[in-house]
């Protein structure tokens, strides 16, 4: 009978902890269009996957009368379980206990799992919903923080990071889903900033609310902090089932493969006709993405900052590639500061984690302008530089249409050890654009010519030439630098060619503690 008795403590402590702050703080949670901590973990994981740790912690803090209120479990659910029956370890703090505020034992609990995720080498996933540090707990509290920021640290690029924001993420907490590889907010509840809107006024004067100043949309189209940006908790949820998919459990590994029913030889005509006469006319590359990719599914990372930059995860024949493509349709395809920033980070994240690039390439140029420069355009574009040239996956670049200067070398140029380099009859390979080439070229004699019809005649003579001998992709073939140039509509097959060609691809950078990335 005593063990009967037990048994039933057991398991009443265990309903007593699933409550976490009780039925009134949990309904309050509903009101505000959250979910809860174990709401959130049944959403993400497959169906009676979950297996929970520490369920029965309870905080050590004494200060503040804090010994007379213990809940099990102190604020944060922790454990493993499944999504599409591959094991990932999880971590959701819980806003119901103590606002979600991060205590040293509710450290301790996420950097268990942490370490048992690093151990076995799976993805680690972290639910956002927290006030911050404790502030009853002090300097233990801080070193909560630090010890996760510090195996964050460590895990990047070696298992995948993932962070859902779904609720305040503020001050110190902000620092570890900045260190994981994305971070997917919520609409209207969620938000994340350094400092919060009451010391915002106190220190500048400015007055703003927490969504103007660091909401879903401010970090998924201003500062590009946010991946996704999803409508609800469901959708984002849903968003990292679906991320995960294209990712291996970690670097030693290859992305998985999933089954493939579209054909890998189907012929897409309307690439043929996609790229608009007028070399000034804009035209969706996303329309060339979802033509050419399995069953065009193409998920997009960052689709509001730095549009004119494109990068996101499809498959072709079941085999998953990280695309980046310039965007003709926004600043002309343009590289600038935001659009460097966003490509090098996820072409950095490609390498590290064994999936291809494909880089679709239509780009005039880098961004002129004061702005640009002097926020830094020469680091922030050598950082994709750097990004393409460090990178040791297979990599296939198709030249659509312009690749003029810097930008050709930069957008994963034979030079930078692409792989395999296709260009469609469409593309033009110069130093740059046949206007400005023949103001510096033939300016001596442009200004010789007083006449303005005559002028303007042998500047477009000047220009024909110019565009006959550049506005082709020959001359770069001619060199070796362009592998073969292809009709459009065979683009998928020749992609799909390459990658399985470059399989067993093997390449290598020199022994380093580390390389000195231009930050």
């Amino acid at each position: 009978m005593a063990n009967q008795d037990k048994i039933k403590e057991l398991i009443d402590k265990r309903v007593q902890a699933r409550l976490g702050g009780g039925e009134k703080r949990i309904e309050a949670q509903h009101e505000k269009g959250k979910l809860t901590a174990r709401e959130r973990i049944d959403l993400l994981l497959d169906e009676n996957s979950f297996e929970e740790f520490d369920m029965f912690v309870t905080h050590r803090c004494t200060n503040f009368s804090m010994e007379d209120n213990k809940i099990m479990g102190d604020g944060i659910v922790t454990g493993h379980g499944t999504i599409d029956r591959r094991v990932v370890y999880v971590f959701a703090q819980d806003f119901t206990v103590f606002g979600g505020s991060l205590s040293e034992t509710f450290a301790n609990k996420i950097c268990k799992v942490m370490d048992m995720a690093m151990k076995t080498g799976v993805p680690i996933i972290g639910l956002n919903d927290s006030g911050g540090a404790r502030i009853q707990e002090g300097v233990t509290s801080l070193a909560g923080y630090a010890e996760i920021f510090q195996r964050n640290i460590m895990a990047s690029g070696v298992i995948p990071q993932i962070s859902a924001v779904f609720g305040p993420c503020a001050g110190g907490a902000v620092y570890s889903p900045a260190l994981t590889d994305f971070i997917v907010m919520s609409k209207n509840t969620s938000y994340m900033f350094l400092t919060g809107p009451k010391v915002v006024k106190t220190v500048t004067g400015e007055v703003v609310t927490d969504e103007e100043l660091g909401g879903a949309m401010v970090h998924g189209t201003k500062s590009g902090v946010a991946h996704f940006v999803a409508d609800d908790e469901q959708e984002g949820i849903l968003l990292i089932r679906k991320l995960l998919s294209f990712l291996p459990q970690n670097n030693l590994e290859e992305p998985p493969i999933a089954p493939c029913s579209d054909p890998i030889n189907r012929l897409e005509d309307s690439l043929n006709e996609i790229i608009p006469d007028n070399p000034n006319k804009p035209y969706d590359v996303k329309d060339v993405i979802h033509a050419i990719v399995d069953t065009h599914e193409f998920m997009e990372i960052q689709r509001n900052f730095a549009p004119n930059i494109v990068t996101g995860f499809a498959r072709f024949n079941g085999q998953p590639v990280g695309i980046v493509a310039n965007q003709p349709a926004y600043l002309a395809g343009v590289l600038d500061i935001n659009a460097s920033r966003k490509a090098a980070r996820f072409v950095r994240f490609c390498d590290a984690f064994n999936i291809p690039i494909v880089t679709l390439e239509d780009v005039p140029g880098f961004l002129p302008g004061t702005a640009q420069e002097y926020g830094g355009i020469i680091i922030h574009g050598a950082k994709l530089l750097f990004a393409y040239g460090e990178a040791t996956v297979p990599k296939i670049t198709i030249i659509l249409r312009k690749a003029y200067g810097g930008a050709y070398c930069v957008m994963s140029s034979k030079h930078l050890r692409g792989d395999i380099n296709y260009a469609w009859p469409t593309a033009e390979i110069a130093v740059m654009g046949p206007k400005g080439a023949i103001e510096v070229l033939e300016s001596k004699n442009i200004n010789q010519i007083t006449d303005p019809a005559e002028r303007a005649e042998y500047i477009k003579k000047a220009e024909d030439e110019y565009k006959n001998q550049f506005a082709n992709p020959y001359n770069a073939a001619k060199y070796g630098y362009i592998d073969d140039i292809i009709e459009p509509r065979n683009t998928r097959f020749r992609i799909i060619r390459a990658l399985q060609t470059l399989a067993t691809k093997k390449d290598t950078n020199p022994p380093k503690k580390h390389s000195n990335l231009p930050l």
